[in-house]
C-alpha cells in the first residue's frame, strides 16, 4: 500500500467528529516525510491477543538507571524472532502495519520513547530511531505553520 492510499485510510478510520480527520490530514506531510525516509512500507509489530504492542525496555549499560522503551518494527514475518524471545511465544502475534499508521499510533503511545525500524532482514545491528519526542515536535511546527496560513487574509495582495 503506498504512503498516499495509507494517509486517506488513517483519514477514512478517524473517528468522524469533525476535528481528527482534519487533524491527520493537516499531520499528513509529517508522517508521510518520516516513512519516505524508511525503506519499507509496512512493518511487522509484536503484539498481544488484545492487539497491544509488546514494549522492550532497555538500559543503558554504562549508567542502568538510564532506561528506555521501545517497540521493535520488523521488515519480514521471519525477522520477528530474531529480534525478541517473545516472539516465540503463542500468546503474542506479529501484525502487518503500514508505517504512516505506526507513527501515527506512536504520538498517543505515552509509556513509549521510540520505534526501532529494523530495514534490513536478517540484520538487527542497522535499524532506524524514531523518538516519540521529536515526531511531537515535528506535527507541532507541522501545526503552527498550518495555523500561521490560515490567519493571512485571502486578499492580502
Amino acid at each position: 500500500m503506498d504512503l498516499q492510499a495509507q494517509i486517506q485510510l488513517l483519514i477514512d478510520n478517524a473517528p468522524q467528529d469533525g476535528v481528527t480527520p482534519q487533524l491527520v490530514t493537516a499531520i499528513a506531510p509529517v508522517l508521510s516525510a518520516i516513512a519516505r525516509k524508511l525503506r519499507h512500507s509496512q512493518y511487522y509489530i509484536l503484539q498481544n491477543m488484545e492487539e497491544v504492542w509488546v514494549l522492550t525496555t532497555l538500559s543503558n549499560h554504562a549508567n542502568p538507571q538510564l532506561e528506555k522503551c521501545v517497540i521493535y518494527a520488523f521488515p519480514t514475518i521471519q525477522d520477528v524472532p530474531l529480534g525478541s524471545s517473545a516472539g516465540l511465544d503463542p500468546q503474542l502475534i506479529a501484525a502487518l502495519i503500514p508505517v504512516t499508521h505506526i507513527l501515527f499510533q506512536l504520538v498517543a503511545m505515552e509509556p513509549v520513547d521510540s520505534i526501532v525500524f529494523f530495514e534490513t532482514s536478517g540484520i538487527t545491528t542497522t535499524s532506524v530511531e524514531i523518538r516519540r519526542t521529536d515526531l511531537q515536535h515535528l506535527i507541532q511546527q507541522q501545526l503552527q505553520q498550518n495555523r500561521v496560513k490560515r490567519q493571512i487574509p485571502p486578499d492580502i495582495a
